[in-house]
């Protein structure tokens, strides 16, 4: 009886293609597992990037646009358009029109018209006219937007076309005590269309008197910050915080306000102004890849 059994150079031969396809299998299995990582973090990082440029952005286009600066921490300021900080500026800040008020309630009659009635009978220095406004609503407003935490009583008038000088007309250097600047904070009298001019620091009456008053108007209760926080010079990443409810027509800075998180890990927040014309751009980081983060960019005009 005769048997049959595989010869050594058959037995190593085989040993050989093993090992060759192991080698070789286990590479391509560690590239499709590397290419599976690389292109799911690339995904997140494009989205989580994606959506914080557009929440900046949504907020920057209803911003007063003489209005916006380049901050440093602290009271180092300028006009984004001319800034000289650069990179140094972390944090981007503006009044921001009213928007929701504007828009209106279920009816789409906006709540505040935008229109100054300079020929009604009481329209004078002390009490400006303002056709279908209705300030009860618009403070009612302003309650549940802020959370209880501010009113029409500490908002302003913003009169389109009127002369502005960020370092003098918006807060941004202290409380506005006269109505001189591009701001004019206002309160409520109990007629339902008016608005009456104060000191934005005490909150008296005061008025008009010298001041040039215009038709159209925009209404702000808050301004906003956008700022690069808590940086890490280890990780080289910080959090990327948007501030509001604060007015600086009141002698508010951003840090007195709310503030909530836009996104984490960012490695980079950097702005700039042409004119009325603002980039924005912002790169997030991920820890799952060494040196690795992806940035997106926006413009807002």
């Amino acid at each position: 009886m005769r048997k049959s059994a595989f010869t050594l150079i058959e037995l190593l031969l085989v040993i050989v293609i093993i090992g060759i396809l192991s080698k070789f299998g286990i590479e391509l299995l560690f590239q499709a597992y590397n290419n599976f990582i690389f292109s799911n973090t690339n995904n997140t990082l494009q989205s989580q990037s994606e959506a914080a440029v557009e929440t900046i952005a949504s907020k920057l286009m209803y911003r007063i646009k003489d209005s916006t600066i380049a901050r440093y921490p602290g009271n180092t300021y300028e006009p984004v358009s001319s800034s000289s900080l650069g990179e140094n500026a972390t944090v981007l800040e503006w009044i921001g029109a009213d928007m929701d008020g504007f828009r209106g309630d279920t009816s789409t009659q906006p709540l505040w018209s935008g229109i100054i009635d300079l020929r009604h009978p009481d329209t004078n220095t002390s009490a400006l006219v303002s056709p279908e406004t209705n300030t009860s609503a618009i403070n009612n407003l302003i309650i549940a937007l802020s959370d209880g935490g501010s009113g029409i009583n500490d908002a302003a008038l913003y009169f389109v076309g009127s002369d502005s000088d960020v370092y003098t007309s918006y807060g941004w250097g202290g409380a506005l005590e006269t109505q001189s600047g591009a701001m004019h904070p206002i309160h409520i009298n109990g007629t339902i269309n008016q608005f009456v001019p104060v000191d934005g620091l005490t909150g008296a009456v005061n008025d008009f008197s010298g001041v040039d008053v215009y038709e159209y108007y925009q209404l702000a209760w808050t301004a906003y910050a956008v700022e690069l926080a808590d940086y890490n010079t280890t990780t080289k990443t910080g959090t990327l915080k948007l501030h509001y409810n604060y007015q600086p027509w009141r002698g508010e800075s951003y840090t007195d306000g709310n503030s909530s998180i836009i996104m984490e890990n960012v490695s980079t927040f950097r702005f700039t102004g042409v004119g009325s014309i603002i980039k924005i751009q912002v790169c997030v980081k991920t820890d799952l890849m060494e040196e690795y983060s992806l940035c997106k960019d926006k413009t807002v005009f």
